[in-house]
């Protein structure tokens, strides 16, 4: 992309972007669900600006550099279709900020916004939480989000790929919690200690077949491993729900998000009990089991 002359401040750029942005029909929901709050958080974060205060600036005028700058990541934006957290290397759940890349998935997960009341009320005492796992954690968040909930907890987080592993020990490590978070390299529960946990949560993989031949172009920057999850989406949940009564407490709680899934896993569990939770931003998207429940309804 040619830096134009005529963009100057940072209110053209911004009027610039989001014009672009709608022109190339971009995808969003990667933390953001339209051009307009991409755009801003892209330019904000460039410009090394204050994420939450754009308008001091909006008329401040930008060197040569940050323009050259600006207009190579929007070239990738557009052009390459690379979502805006691999561009800048950052993602963001609620107040938490996480390093990402192209080994794990963009964090966007409807379990975030219920560890924000630490499981409540399914959780009483948020304390009496001792030993919590995270499956399928990719990038960590959620283990770091587990953590903050349930401070006497210590921690499992597992994923399959090393690589999302590499990437969720920097996380961990940023927030200071290697002492409180065990990463493994496992898939599922297969090489997961034996132990009783009084949480598992899980955002696995749930993208059907149909729809992964679908995604749009920003989604298939991030590992298919991550994503795709058979016919119905319901391939590591079916050994989820299989496994997880060996490994939770008495009195344990599941937590399993399947996106849009609803359908499909009580077509797959016809008998199993599910309580479904929405979120601010998601409907029916999360199911909520305790172990008795698992093992009645399978």
């Amino acid at each position: 992309m040619n830096v134009p002359a005529e963009l100057e401040t940072l209110r053209d750029w911004l009027r610039f972007a989001v014009s672009r942005f709608t022109q190339a029909g971009l995808s969003f929901g990667h933390g953001f669900t339209n051009a307009y709050d991409e755009a801003i958080y892209l330019l904000l974060h460039t410009l090394h600006l204050p994420l939450d205060r754009v308008e001091p600036f909006l008329d401040a005028r930008l060197t040569h550099a940050e323009r050259i700058e600006l207009a190579a990541l929007l070239t990738r934006r557009i052009e390459e279709r690379v979502p805006a957290a691999y561009l800048t290397r950052e993602a963001w759940l609620g107040e938490f900020r996480f390093h990402v890349d192209e080994r794990v998935l963009i964090p966007r997960s409807f379990i975030a916004e219920l560890l924000r009341d630490a499981l409540a009320p399914h959780v009483v005492d948020p304390d009496s939480v001792k030993a919590a796992l995270d499956l399928c954690t990719g990038s960590g968040c959620l283990a770091v989000l587990l953590a903050h909930a349930f401070p006497a907890a210590e921690i499992d987080a597992v994923d399959l790929s090393s690589d999302a592993l590499a990437v969720a020990q920097r996380n961990v490590s940023d927030y200071g919690l290697a002492g409180r978070i065990n990463l493994i390299r496992s898939d599922l529960f297969a090489n997961v200690p034996e132990r009783s946990y009084d949480v598992i949560i899980c955002n696995p993989p749930y993208v059907t077949t149909m729809a992964m031949e679908e995604l749009p172009r920003e989604y298939r920057h991030e590992p298919g491993l991550a994503l795709a999850g058979g016919d119905d989406g319901m391939d590591a949940v079916r050994r989820i729900l299989h496994d997880a009564p060996r490994f939770l407490d008495s009195d344990g709680l599941l937590v399993v998000e399947v996106g849009q899934n609803r359908n499909n896993a009580e077509e797959a569990f016809p008998r199993m009990p599910f309580l479904w939770r929405s979120t601010p931003s998601s409907s029916e998207s999360v199911f909520l089991l305790k172990r008795e429940e698992i093992v009645a309804g399978r």
